[in-house]
């Protein structure tokens, strides 16, 4: 079983899924009429409080002895006391959930820091100076000169056409094959600049967070180290995945965030520990968060970048070149490099994220986790933004799918996650599937939103049924 386990996870190549969020928006929202809509009471609230123990202690118990005693509660707080509230709920929602953010997502090395902003200001200035040295010329060297260039148009064309096959030579002699899935990937630049990269934003985040991070003896560090101890114990045969250790930090913070450097170093912010509902969730989303440093998405993200970034420096030297006034070649260049963000950047982003959710869903499944729970905090995370009014962006302007597309990707990609699940004789799945749960809890609120006061009124009307969103 153990061996089958892993030929399935190390296949890869079953399911495909492209999935969400957007980095680029770090904006906390308050969530006043959402906070009324789903005031559950106190009593309600312990209750979820008591299952969420429970609910902890089965999923240790059935998934690994090794874990050993019971684990406390994810949800529990500095105090000791349960939540008033419905754990998804109770929380400053952010535009999205961020994973990786965009520097943990894409570093760079320190030489292409430095070297980029030369190269564009070269491009400038070169393309500058061959639009003043045009005009400068008289008409009849100008005819002379358009002469010349159509009488060599051929050579002129193959000098193109070789440089076109330079940078095709130097794309395909750069590929490499991704670990697990096996996708080929441009890859220019060494593992050796990204650990050292790794180490510098290590320390720059400690500097950062060094007053906000939670002590081990903390319950909430307790749950984060052996969610992860879990996942990287039960996929120790992965070589990527037992070659990092994996060191944890929880920062105490309200953002629903997570991420991890390409060097193993493991952040999550108590916001996201208050999102999610359960343990299978969490289990997910830091599985999510390992498969970017396992399949090394930081590097992969920066060559491409880098890579079109060079390309783009001939085209930035014939925007300036051509343009009559440094107005419009201002502009020209700003409509560039939004079309380099948009047509590639951008969309090469949600492939990662589709990737780091495919083989974050496979790890989990190893690990015996619920992987069903992982589509029910997207489908949390739209209800959220969606009861706040917050506006719909689309897709293609995200560096991650929507929270909808998300959740239905993860949906398609489950049945597969639930056979390799099997194949490591896990525990069978009792109750009822949270998926179901959550559609019913959705359609309960609906039902008992209905003739309700406004979103900014505190009383509750007691001839309306209360809500309760009891765990899975």
């Amino acid at each position: 079983d153990r061996s089958r386990c892993q030929r399935l996870n190390l296949s890869g190549n079953t399911i495909n899924c492209f999935l969400t969020g957007n980095p680029d928006s770090y904006r906390n929202l308050v969530g006043k009429g959402l906070r009324c809509l789903l005031d559950a009471p106190h009593t309600s609230g312990q209750e979820v409080y008591r299952n969420a123990n429970h609910s902890l202690g089965r999923f240790f118990s059935q998934s690994s002895q090794s874990l050993g005693e019971k684990i406390p509660s994810l949800l529990i707080s500095s105090v000791g006391q349960p939540p008033r509230h419905f754990p998804a709920w109770n929380i400053q929602i952010n535009r999205s959930f961020h994973a990786s953010p965009a520097l943990q997502a894409a570093p760079v090395p320190l030489f292409w820091i430095i070297v980029k902003p030369a190269q564009k200001l070269f491009a400038i200035i070169l393309g500058r100076s061959i639009r003043k040295w045009w005009k400068a010329l008289p008409p009849n060297k100008r005819e002379l000169f358009k002469e010349s260039a159509r009488k060599n148009k051929w050579k002129i064309l193959l000098g193109l056409s070789s440089l076109g096959v330079v940078f095709v030579m130097f794309y395909f002699t750069h590929l490499e094959e991704t670990p697990i899935t096996g996708r080929a990937r441009l890859l220019v630049f060494g593992k050796e600049h990204f650990r050292e990269l790794s180490q510098m934003e290590y320390d720059m985040w400690m500097e950062q967070f060094k007053n906000q991070m939670l002590p081990e003896t903390d319950a909430r560090y307790q749950v984060v180290e052996r969610v992860v101890g879990h996942l990287s114990e039960s996929n120790k045969d992965v070589p990527q995945v037992s070659a990092l250790k994996w060191v944890i930090h929880v920062v105490d913070e309200p953002g629903v965030n997570a991420f991890v450097l390409p060097n193993g170093q493991v952040f999550v912010f108590t916001g996201l520990l208050d999102a999610v509902s359960d343990i299978h969730q969490l289990s997910f989303i830091l599985g999510h968060e390992i498969a970017h440093a396992v399949l090394e998405h930081a590097a992969e993200k920066a060559s491409l970048v880098h890579f079109l970034d060079f390309l783009s420096l001939i085209f930035l030297t014939m925007i300036w070149a051509i343009c009559p006034r440094d107005s419009l070649a201002v502009v020209g260049q700003w409509i560039q490099s939004k079309l380099q963000e948009f047509m590639f950047d951008r969309p090469y982003s949600r492939t990662l994220e589709a990737e780091a959710d495919k083989v974050g869903l496979q790890f989990a499944a190893k690990a015996c986790v619920d992987v069903r729970a992982s589509s029910v905090f997207w489908q949390q995370m739209e209800l959220a933004e969606t009861i706040q009014g917050q506006p719909k962006l689309p897709e293609w302007l995200s560096t991650h799918p929507s929270h909808e597309n998300r959740a239905e990707h993860l949906d398609r990609l489950i049945p597969e996650a639930l056979k390799i699940r099997e194949s490591c004789n896990c525990p069978s799945l009792s109750g009822p599937d949270p998926r179901l749960i959550f559609k019913l809890n959705m359609q309960h609120l609906l039902e008992s939103s209905k003739g309700r006061g406004p979103p900014n009124s505190t009383k509750q009307d007691p001839s309306k049924p209360k809500l309760d969103f009891p765990h899975t």
